[in-house]
């Protein structure tokens, strides 16, 4: 079977902004739903991983835009997974407009959970085997963000719509809070060019979540969330990072 998956998209307002641009977050839908079709051709999706009391879950992904589509534009999506290293699974994605020109790529670093202990499966271990390719052209798998104090804290709460089948909050879902804590006006006249997003721990429905960010010359936003720790009352642990270059 040929390691490079392509599917077609239509921008719907689902994953838009306002302004009519593809958002942050739909990237990585379109790259979530890409992986998936793909994981689904090669016996590795949601349902086959559960009667293993396997999921996937994401680590990092760093993303680079040449061009947000926009409402009603039609793009194609090729993903393929990376060599397997010894801990996780890189997959890289990248996406064309109609002309065949690229809009957006992108690099995530899956891993397998187990269902029960929440605790990663190295791949040796997972009896998961997925034959690797490299084009040579691939984005470099982003390091761990250093944490920030931030000049600014923004709270909210993990809610219903926000989870997915793994009944934590959805990978994609985090970068709509990120874009949240600008005004439309920002974005309107500086539309993201790179991110990255470091998840450190899952989030689940009903808990709350501190964003520390800073708005950085270039213009760059930094996040770090935060949320109380259940077994030490009064203390709080990261649970994802993330960088927009504007």
């Amino acid at each position: 079977m040929e390691p490079i998956f392509r599917q077609e998209f239509e921008v719907t307002p689902l994953v838009t902004d306002c302004f009519g641009r593809l958002r942050p977050a739909g990237i990585l839908y379109f790259a979530q739903e890409a992986a998936g079709g793909h994981c689904k051709l090669l016996g590795v999706d949601w349902d086959t991983l559960s009667r293993r009391q396997l999921f996937w879950a994401v680590l990092r992904y760093r993303v680079e835009i040449s061009r947000l589509p926009v409402l009603g534009e039609k793009i194609t999506v090729e993903t393929w997974p990376m060599p397997t290293t010894r801990t996780a699974f890189p997959r890289s994605t990248v996406a064309y407009d109609g002309e065949g020109k690229e809009l957006f790529r992108c690099i995530g670093l899956w891993v397998l959970m187990d269902t029960q202990r929440r605790t990663m499966v190295l791949p040796g271990k997972s009896g998961i085997d997925l034959i690797g390719a490299s084009r040579g052209s691939e984005l470099t798998v982003p390091g761990s963000l250093m944490p920030i104090a931030g000049e600014h804290v923004a709270s909210r709460q993990v809610v219903y719509s926000e989870l997915d089948r793994n009944l934590h909050m959805n990978n994609t879902r985090y970068m709509d809070w990120v874009a949240d804590l600008l005004p439309g006006a920002f974005h309107k006249e500086r539309p993201a060019r790179a991110f990255t997003v470091c998840y450190l721990d899952e989030v689940t429905e009903g808990q709350k979540i501190d964003l520390c960010w800073q708005l950085l010359d270039g213009p760059v936003l930094q996040v770090d969330a935060h949320r109380e720790k259940t077994d030490v009352p009064g203390e709080k642990s990261r649970v994802f990072t993330a960088s927009v270059e504007f």
